[in-house]
């Protein structure tokens, strides 16, 4: 079976969408983002095929495309939609498979279902992406704790942003969890810079491994 990996996040706009293009190029994986809240500025979607270097092919159709930027159990109220859980299944692909999720764990789908309930019947192993500002301790392991207590396998931690060794070291420390590496924030930020980043900071090859 070709691997499956959800990406997801501590919080919203950490920069899974970035990390997620990259993983996702650096496979020669397929992409998927099962619920999209937001259009007017783009999607998530649109973002991974600017980053990614994949055709537009390999990212596959969203099983929700909602209006409003939001939870989305929210945008879909006010689209007139219900999110359908059942319809929430991973595709076969005939490459690795990429799904980022929409914001952190814990935000609802529907008023009776988190987007972590999603992932514990997909079971799936996850790369949590976390930023290196402050309060990202606090954030991550909480992070990890959900995922372990829903019994989620956690492939490991990918942290963006700026050097902080400290608040790394600290989370790997209490967590037990890999540290996958470290996305830089990038001055430009184009696909060919990504891909380079990536590159130089992550080993595609640990992403295919068992958690």
């Amino acid at each position: 079976m070709n691997a499956r990996i959800i990406v997801t996040g501590t919080d919203t706009g950490v920069g899974k969408t970035v990390f997620a293009a990259a993983l996702a190029g650096a496979l020669n994986a397929d992409y998927w983002k099962p619920v999209q809240a937001g259009l007017d500025e783009g999607t998530d979607r649109d973002s991974v095929l600017q980053l990614s270097g994949l055709p537009d092919a390999r990212l596959l159709p969203e099983a929700y495309r909602l209006n409003t930027p939001a939870s989305p159990h929210l945008a879909a109220e006010l689209d007139g939609v219900t999110i359908d859980p059942e319809r929430l299944v991973l595709p076969q692909t005939a490459r690795p498979l990429v799904i980022e999720g929409a914001g952190g764990l814990l935000v609802p789908l529907t008023r009776k279902l988190l987007t972590i309930d999603v992932f514990a019947r997909w079971q799936a192993p996850v790369v949590l992406c976390a930023r290196t500002t402050l309060g990202t301790i606090n954030h991550t392991l909480l992070s990890v704790e959900a995922l372990r207590a829903r019994g989620i396998p956690l492939l490991g931690i990918a942290f963006i942003g700026d050097e902080n060794a400290e608040s790394e070291r600290v989370i790997v420390d209490f967590s037990g969890a890999r540290r996958l590496g470290r996305l830089p924030h990038l001055p430009e930020l184009t696909s060919q810079a990504l891909r380079a980043a990536f590159a130089a900071n992550f080993n595609a090859d640990d992403f295919l491994k068992a958690p």
